[in-house]
């Protein structure tokens, strides 16, 4: 006898993995919630609370499947040391990947919004 098993992977889970991806792509300096992403991640946290689980950090990422398409969205704040269109494909390329690696889904989409251009950070670098 063979048991079939179907596994579901929530949302906010992708959203943790998409996160950490985002955050080791050289030129982000942070990820940064905006007004939405802040109420979002507050419903989340509290929800997870609730249930007794440890909330994973996605704040700035939000994920959103429709007819079977999976978008995620990044708001991030990059460096001024580097060229942001760049900093901003190579944040897709990564999400893409890492989350395909780590939860065998296929991202359609990563949108990508840069709200802030950190230029302390350059200079921090000696940039």
């Amino acid at each position: 006898m063979t048991v079939e098993a179907e596994y579901v992977i929530a949302d906010p889970v992708v959203a943790s993995v998409a996160a950490r991806a985002a955050l080791t792509t050289p030129g982000v300096v942070r990820l940064e919630p905006g007004l939405v992403g802040l109420v979002t991640a507050w419903t989340r946290a509290a929800r997870q609370r609730w249930k007794g689980l440890d909330p994973a950090p996605a704040d700035g990422v939000r994920v959103r499947t429709a007819d079977g398409r999976l978008t995620v969205q990044v708001d991030v704040v990059t460096s001024g040391a580097d060229q942001v269109a760049a900093t901003g494909r190579a944040v897709q390329r990564s999400v893409k990947r890492v989350v395909a690696e780590q939860t065998g889904l296929v991202v359609d989409e990563v949108l990508v919004s840069v709200l802030d251009i950190e230029t302390a950070y350059a200079e921090a670098e000696g940039r």
